[in-house]
């Protein structure tokens, strides 16, 4: 029998802040929280979810894993997040379709074109 994919692991200096940060910017709940480590998911009961580790080294370089999000309008979405506090960030993808942003803790992920267009 094949493994049950759990969660995605995300290393954190904040893990309450950046997880309530993912969690409102989804529509999760947190579903586990400890002083070291939230985990959030779209119920209590779905997997998989987001579980942000704590852990004392900053960030360093550019993700090797990344969120893929799909809005219905990509440009109230980008709006959105990054009334949020999310930014635009650079990671060498010149001209394409979707749009790179960094969370409050500089995690790249992005926003895909709508699925309208």
């Amino acid at each position: 029998m094949p493994s049950q994919w759990e969660q995605i692991v995300v290393d954190a200096a904040d893990p309450a802040r950046l997880a309530r940060w993912w969690a409102e910017a989804l529509g999760y709940v947190i579903v586990n929280e400890s002083p070291d480590e939230v985990e959030i998911r779209r119920s209590q009961t779905e997997l998989p979810g987001l579980l942000f580790l704590q852990v004392a080294e900053p960030k360093a370089g550019k993700n090797r894993l990344h969120i893929d999000l799909r809005p219905d309008d990509q440009e109230a979405e980008v709006e959105r997040l990054l009334d949020k506090g999310a930014r635009p960030t650079d990671i060498g993808q010149r001209d394409v379709n979707w749009v790179v942003l960094a969370d409050p803790e500089g995690n790249e992920f992005c926003v895909l074109e709508s699925k309208r267009e």
